[in-house]
């Protein structure tokens, strides 16, 4: 691990070794992501639901190039959850951590909650999925780069900093509340839940092939 940036060394030395890292608050974390799918499916809310699964598989698409980044490079990752600062009870990818899991998980169901139902009206003259893929695009971008100041964030790349927030902006968050309302917005629920299926299919594909080749 020579090659590698103190950060990711910290990182590597857990990845992937629960009985490290764990901490009690996973379970009750885990329920709390249960019980918000249940309830959604209880009130038939389902393109609701898959929607928050679009959000969440485009997020794990993103988790795994970061990965092969840092595998590839030999270097680091875009950004990376570091050992000391913020720990996490499970690290699944050089940045992905269950709480980052859950929480994008639940967030992709929140923001589907937000949509007026009408998909054509609009917010201060704005079509609302528009307007509301600007805003939380925005506030994800802001709360990522607290993140960052704090510590609990890394990133060790020059082209991805808080200087040049517009790249977080454009490859980071749009695509995820993009996706995210598009699935939910599918005329059936039976498409709106084979683009979820293909989303996973293939962030499924990927984990193999790059678990064989030692990028994750």
């Amino acid at each position: 691990m020579d090659g590698f940036s103190a950060y990711t060394q910290s990182a590597l030395e857990v990845l992937r070794q629960p009985a490290k890292t764990m901490h009690w608050y996973a379970v009750p974390l885990l329920l709390i992501v249960m019980y918000i799918v249940t309830k959604e499916l209880s009130q038939k809310h389902y393109k609701v639901v898959l929607g928050g699964f679009a959000l969440w598989g485009v997020d794990i698409f993103n988790e795994i190039w970061n990965s092969m980044s840092c595998f590839i490079s030999g270097y680091a990752p875009v950004w990376g959850t570091p050992v000391g600062v913020g720990n996490s009870a499970w690290l699944l990818m050089i940045g992905y951590n269950i709480e980052i899991s859950f929480m994008f998980l639940m967030m992709g169901i929140t923001v589907c909650l937000m949509l007026p139902e009408d998909p054509k009206a609009k917010i201060l003259g704005i079509n609302n999925r528009i307007f509301f893929c600007v805003v939380l695009t925005t506030l994800a971008v802001i709360i990522e780069c607290f993140l960052n100041w704090c510590g609990v964030l890394t990133w060790e790349w020059a082209f991805w900093q808080r200087s040049c927030p517009w790249i977080l902006w454009l490859i980071g968050y749009l695509p995820f509340f993009a996706t995210a309302f598009y699935v939910h917005d599918r005329p059936t629920v039976k498409q709106s839940a084979a683009i979820v299926g293909g989303i996973l299919g293939f962030d499924a594909v990927l984990i193999v092939i790059c678990a064989c080749l030692g990028w994750i």
